[in-house]
């Protein structure tokens, strides 16, 4: 059970999200913060007091945390029940932020399902309104993928409970999204596994801090059937060696740029002289098992090169046991010269994390 709410302070308070998998592990998460719990807001979200905001990016906890905002203004109120909710709060903004200068304003729902159509329009129709009083560069940013991952925005949250907005970058925040989360069709024609849209978005989120690899680039995928991912990744325009016992899906049957390996990846050698350009690993069982395949072929991978892990957690409950298997397999990967970049759990994740590593130069 959480804590009783405290009192609110009178410093800025903090938004944030986890995701209903790690149910159960919120104390444990709000200590490794050293936050203190507020109240729950929407769907996965709690509104904290946190001493050093810091811990939000560099402590064991950040990791649960999917994205974060300070609140800078807030409406606590039924947005249902306020007449002309949306101008009042468009001209609360404008008043507030309108000399900040935010890159974008973007608003999102507090209850993110699908299912909830009142407030995902209602924060469309509440930003629609905000960009009409702000200078009209702000609305000149149609894709969220195209902002500057370091400049402020202003994020506006809405929900039953009020409203709730900050300014702040998107790589603070931990996501181009109000709330992070990104949604990716799953039910298109051609759609292998729900796994093409995690690597969809890992790609989107690895964006707050460098660019993906280019079109053309060589990918190492491990632990690949049915080919989800390896389907999302040739769409993309790269090459893709996919490596697995299983076979891939028949629609990927004679897919240009494809080689599938019929091994496992705990015994695949490539063939002298090959340079990958990035290694993508999502295979399952124990993460540190899953690490160790990956630093015998990370030599084949060019320096610069990118990982992108998926940390699986098989037989681990608890928050203690998720930070030791991460722990582990950082230090191993480091040890083998892979620097992390990030770390988040995303929409796509199930229980588990995906990490993004970066090969080093030799010493």
């Amino acid at each position: 059970m959480l804590k009783e709410p405290v009192k609110e302070a009178p410093q800025v308070r903090w938004l944030i999200r986890i995701s209903e998998v790690f149910a159960g592990m919120e104390e444990d998460i709000f200590r490794g913060l050293d936050a203190a719990f507020i109240k729950r807001l929407g769907r996965g979200y709690s509104l904290i007091r946190i001493g050093d905001p810091a811990r939000l990016h560099a402590s064991a906890a950040a990791k649960f945390v999917r994205w974060n905002l300070p609140v800078h203004h807030s409406w606590p109120c039924c947005p249902r029940d306020i007449p002309g909710f949306i101008e009042k709060a468009a001209q609360a903004l404008w008043r507030k932020f309108g000399g900040d200068h935010p890159q974008t304003v973007l608003c999102g729902p507090l209850d993110p399902d699908r299912s909830n159509r009142y407030y995902k329009t209602l924060a469309a129709n509440l930003r629609g309104r905000t960009l009409q009083l702000f200078p009209p560069e702000c609305g000149a940013i149609r894709d969220v993928g195209a902002q500057d991952s370091r400049v402020p925005t202003l994020f506006c949250l809405v929900g039953k409970e009020g409203l709730f907005c900050g300014l702040q970058s998107p790589a603070a925040a931990n996501g181009f999204h109000p709330g992070g989360t990104k949604y990716i069709r799953q039910s298109a024609p051609g759609t292998i596994s729900r796994a093409g849209a995690k690597i969809a978005e890992a790609l989107h989120q690895l964006q707050l801090d460098r660019s993906p690899p280019p079109a053309g680039s060589h990918w190492l995928e491990l632990g690949a059937s049915p080919g989800g991912m390896t389907a999302e990744l040739l769409a993309r325009g790269y090459r893709v060696t996919a490596v697995d016992r299983a076979a891939p899906a028949k629609m990927l049957d004679n897919a240009q740029g494809l080689q599938f390996v019929l091994v496992d990846a705990a015994t695949y050698l490539p063939r002298k002289g090959t340079v990958y350009d990035a290694i993508l690993s999502d295979m399952s069982g124990d993460a540190l098992a899953s690490m160790t395949r990956v630093i015998r072929l990370s030599e084949y991978l060019r320096v610069g090169g990118l990982v992108v892990f998926t940390l699986k957690l098989p037989g681990v409950a608890t928050y203690a046991g998720v930070n030791d298997v991460e722990a582990a397999v950082v230090a191993t990967a480091a040890a083998a010269g892979l620097r992390v970049l990030a770390r988040t759990h995303l929409t796509y994740n199930r229980y588990e994390f995906t990490v993004f590593f970066e090969r080093e130069a030799s010493n």
